[in-house]
């Protein structure tokens, strides 16, 4: 999963940068592609991390890619349809993602 997080990440930060870079310039959406890719990149090696905690964080890994999945997913999709609404569904993505780190939190306190 950390892997394919990665990759993908990596992917979509060369594929905005090159064959999207008309279309978010139209959009003027760069910036919020740029930040999806952050945050979905700097996730990845935060996922691999967790996965070989020991014990393996299995709340922090959900948080994080469910994250993932709706913060950067919605930003990506915002950047290319310019469909405001999918703007809402942002913030429960970052939730999800600081919840994530809440967990790592609450594991290196116990």
């Amino acid at each position: 999963m950390a892997a394919a997080t990665g990759l993908l990440a990596m992917a979509l930060g060369a594929f905005g940068a090159h064959a999207l870079k008309g279309v978010l310039e139209v959009n003027q959406t760069r910036d919020l592609w740029n930040t999806a890719v952050l945050y979905h990149l700097v996730h990845a090696p935060a996922l691999l991390w967790a996965a070989t905690a020991e014990p393996f964080l299995q709340g922090a890994i959900l948080c994080w890619v469910l994250g993932i999945l709706l913060f950067s997913g919605s930003l990506y999709a915002l950047a290319l349809t310019k469909i405001s609404v999918l703007g809402a569904i942002t913030p429960v993505g970052g939730l999800l993602l600081m919840a994530g780190w809440a967990i790592v939190g609450m594991r290196a306190i116990r």
